[in-house]
């Protein structure tokens, strides 16, 4: 097993760095389970197929934040402990964390089977395409409890340190994924069906498959029988990372949810064009929020450790490598939207191509805003004020979702309107956390 990285020690840049490379490799790998299935139905099941897919898929991000966001908030608690050298309370963390989100994913799992139509009709699914759709998540739902395994045990181990072992088994199941989507959709002929389970097969590989590593190889994180009680103190601080931490990715996907409602109003060929571009953009921007989530790993074991100076140190250098990233990122997106995006649907799809190059081209000029949100994100998760999170994420979804539904309906604005919302919001949130930031500073070192 790849040893624990102690990010209290040694350099910086070079420990920050190192961390953060598996978690972005990792994410980035995890946006291929979505891009091989947006690939293999635009290509080869058409439009409708991959409008009910990309509706689905903003559907399923949100869903995943809730159990995400209770991972990522234990995961602070494990790290503030780890820095605290202090193993029996971060196994009693991971007894008590377990069990709960646990027991809430069989929970998610049975609400969403039960409200499945209202979920169609919240979404404005068009009748064209409602069939395809609902095909498609009575499958993909199946995948719910495995999202669960693996977010937990990746999110566990990267709070020790150990950034490489989930990008490992999240490798695997990517690699299979992608062979099952061209087996299930192309010879056999299951459509949006063989799809979804390809995916669901991939993600308990993935999930199941760590849970069982890290059992046979991390004594130090197995459960002892005196560590299954229920401590008030440690369960106070864990519900309350985990509750905000999920609080803040269930509000940020919520409203992209709102926003996918909204963009379903401007019919099939918009569907399609956000569906592919959606994806592109979160695989662009996706290795600066990795980033933020190792800048996390990093302020919580020094904060549990008592080294202010050190996590000082440590925002001078992830602004840096942030501004650095979003200006290359965005940049390249900018210049080559037009090609990625006949990539996914083929050069024949003139309509939707350019639906989605505008939305690329907006976003990828501004991705400054939401490398430095993601900063922000995980500073104040990791000195334990989630509740700062949720605050920004409101800022940030609220500015957007207003200005959308505000905007949008007006002729000469249109969907440009839903696009343009979305960089005004990551820069008034930008604003509200650094004026939080510079507060806090001055009150704790004055």
């Amino acid at each position: 097993m790849p040893a624990k990285r102690d990010l209290t020690q040694g350099s910086i840049p070079r420990g920050l760095l190192a961390f953060a490379l598996p978690l972005i490799l990792g994410n980035l790998l995890q946006q291929l389970y979505n891009l091989a299935d947006t690939w293999v139905v635009g290509r080869f099941l058409g439009e409708g197929a991959l409008a009910a897919v990309g509706s689905s898929y903003t559907l399923m991000t949100f869903l995943t934040s809730i159990l995400l966001g209770l991972c990522m908030g234990s995961s602070v608690y494990f790290a503030i402990q780890f820095g605290r050298r202090d193993p029996e309370k971060l196994r009693n963390g991971i007894f008590q964390s377990f069990l709960l989100i646990g027991a809430l994913t069989l929970l998610l799992c049975l609400i969403v089977y039960l409200a499945m139509g209202g979920i169609l009709v919240l979404l404005r699914i068009p009748a064209d395409v409602a069939d395809l759709t609902r095909v498609y998540l009575t499958w993909v739902f199946g995948g719910i409890p495995a999202t669960f395994l693996y977010n937990y045990f990746a999110n566990l181990l990267r709070a020790v340190g150990n950034s490489a072992t989930p990008l490992f088994f999240l490798g695997i199941a990517v690699v299979l994924n992608i062979g099952l989507d061209l087996l299930f959709v192309l010879p056999l002929g299951l459509g949006v069906m063989g799809a979804a389970l390809a995916t669901v097969i991939a993600q308990y590989i993935a999930g199941l498959g760590l849970a069982l590593y890290t059992w046979q190889t991390s004594p130090d994180l197995r459960v002892r029988k005196e560590d299954c009680r229920w401590d008030r103190g440690a369960l106070k601080s864990l519900l309350n990372l985990s509750l905000f931490t999920c609080l803040q990715q269930s509000v940020m996907n919520f409203g992209i949810l709102m926003i996918q409602g909204l963009v379903n109003s401007f019919g099939t060929a918009v569907m399609a064009a956000f569906a592919v571009a959606v994806k592109i953009d979160t695989m662009a921007y996706m290795p600066v929020q990795d980033f933020g989530n190792a800048f996390s790993t990093f302020v919580a074991q020094n904060y549990g450790a008592g080294r202010r100076a050190r996590i000082r140190g440590g925002i001078r250098w992830a602004v840096f490598w942030v501004v650095v990233f979003c200006l290359v990122m965005g940049g390249l997106v900018y210049l080559l939207a037009p090609w990625l995006m006949a990539v996914f649907v083929g050069a024949e799809a003139a309509e939707v191509i350019a639906i989605g190059v505008g939305y690329l081209r907006i976003e990828g000029a501004f991705y400054l805003g939401i490398g430095i949100l993601f900063l922000l994100y995980g500073y104040f998760r990791a000195v334990d004020r989630p509740a700062v999170s949720v605050i920004l994420t409101i800022c940030s979804l609220g500015t957007r979702v207003a200005l959308a539904y505000a905007l949008s309906p007006l002729p000469a604005l249109g969907v440009t309107a839903i696009w343009a919302a979305i960089p005004i919001g990551w820069f008034f949130a930008d604003a509200v956390g650094i004026a939080l930031w510079r507060r806090e500073d001055r009150a704790v070192n004055g």
